[in-house]
């Protein structure tokens, strides 16, 4: 019986590596009964479009859906969503929550009309729904007040558009509790009414900054001790918008497995950190800890690890080490603080020149005399003319001399 149910579910797209584990967690799926209206609790799921992956997927976080008579009310209820034109995921989103708080289609159709009438459009209408399902088992007095609230402060119906549809979370955040205390926040930092508004439209997502957060922030960046040119790029789109640049950098440094109290010391000390993308931080990171081998907490230590250039700085570094330690050329382990923080031309003489053969892989300082920027002999272009002396010039000179002595 066992087998004859995993090679269904292998049957409709469940990972070989993921049934044992699945079917030991739900026993009642093993009631030889259940067989045939799997079989077709899986068809009519396949017939909703949702992707292999997002089906594996709501199987294994609410597995209650494949119960046939709940997925044949939804085959009837989907069809009345027909002119919304809503997304596979959504549909998927739409089953989950169903199941789990026992809420038929009409209920749902009904919280998507209302939604519908508060004038969101097609694209922002499936944004939402992809990205907070929740929002339909809220009423409509809930999403009203947030419209309000952004109305409130000057933010057109366009702009509130943009706001649901980059940053969908925002309603479910309590205006009283959440939004107001945080507008409250910016203000208190000397943000005018007019830049609040324009930097919410401009990045939504600013709105998911927890109380204190942004203080925060911008508290690290009054303390940083860094060079100007560097200051100037941090701040060079303002104040405001570099507190939130500071935030995403650090949630990405979280995300990858430091405390939040890391990421800032990592940053303050690091401050060349935030002159970089995102990617570029995550592709250091996924660099340092797969290829590399180290911790992530080494970034604590060595944050100039984030601060230098990956293509000239670190891969070149890591290929000679990498070259050597084969070799059996290095007397001691070399860690990252080694191999990071010595300069281009310390690192070239440590480990480059007594091995030419490293040369190729550091690039820097190999090939032999560098080339010149400019063509050979153009210096005689810039050669001031030489004038023949006179014998009354030779006697000014000497006479110009003398009165020095």
């Amino acid at each position: 019986m066992q087998i004859s149910l995993a090679n269904l579910l292998q049957r409709y797209g469940f990972p070989p590596s993921q049934l044992h584990s699945f079917i030991s967690k739900n026993q009642f799926l093993l009631n030889s009964n259940n067989l045939n209206d799997l079989d077709k609790s899986l068809s009519i799921l396949l017939s909703f479009k949702i992707t292999q992956k997002s089906l594996v997927s709501l199987i294994n976080d609410c597995p209650g859906v494949l119960d046939v008579q709940f997925l044949k009310k939804w085959e009837v209820g989907v069809l009345k969503f027909g002119d919304l034109c809503l997304s596979p995921l959504v549909v998927r989103n739409f089953l989950e929550l169903s199941r789990r708080f026992e809420i038929d289609p009409d209920g749902v159709f009904h919280t998507m009309k209302v939604l519908k009438g508060l004038g969101f459009s097609e694209g922002t209408l499936n944004r939402v729904l992809e990205e907070f399902p929740r929002v339909i088992l809220m009423n409509e007095g809930e999403v009203c007040r947030k419209i309000e609230f952004f109305e409130g402060i000057g933010i057109s119906g366009e702009g509130i558009e943009r706001i649901f549809s980059f940053f969908p979370g925002v309603i479910g955040f309590d205006v009283e509790d959440r939004l107001k205390p945080l507008l409250d926040e910016f203000c208190h930092w000397g943000f005018g009414e007019d830049m609040i508004r324009k930097e919410i439209v401009r990045e939504p997502r600013v709105l998911s900054m927890e109380l204190g957060e942004f203080s925060r922030c911008l508290e690290l960046l009054r303390s940083l001790k860094c060079r100007e040119p560097i200051k100037w790029k941090i701040l060079g789109e303002g104040a405001f918008r570099a507190g939130f640049e500071v935030k995403l950098r650090v949630d990405c440094l979280c995300k990858h497995g430091l405390i939040r109290r890391e990421a800032f010391k990592v940053l303050w000390k690091e401050p060349r950190v935030m002159t970089y993308r995102i990617e570029d931080i995550e592709k250091k990171i996924e660099f340092l800890v797969h290829r590399m081998k180290f911790n992530v907490d080494c970034l604590v230590e060595v944050p100039e690890f984030l601060g230098v250039n990956f293509d000239k700085h670190i891969v070149p570094r890591y290929n000679v080490i990498g070259y050597l330690r084969g070799k059996g050329g290095l007397g001691s382990e070399v860690g990252l603080k080694d191999l990071i923080k010595p300069s281009r031309l310390r690192f070239y003489n440590l480990y480059v020149k007594p091995y030419p053969e490293c040369e190729k892989l550091y690039g820097r300082f190999s090939g032999g005399e560098v080339k010149s920027r400019h063509p050979v002999g153009l210096w005689k272009l810039f050669k001031p003319p030489s004038y023949p002396e006179s014998k009354e010039d030779v006697r000014n000179m000497k006479a110009f001399m003398e009165t020095l002595v």
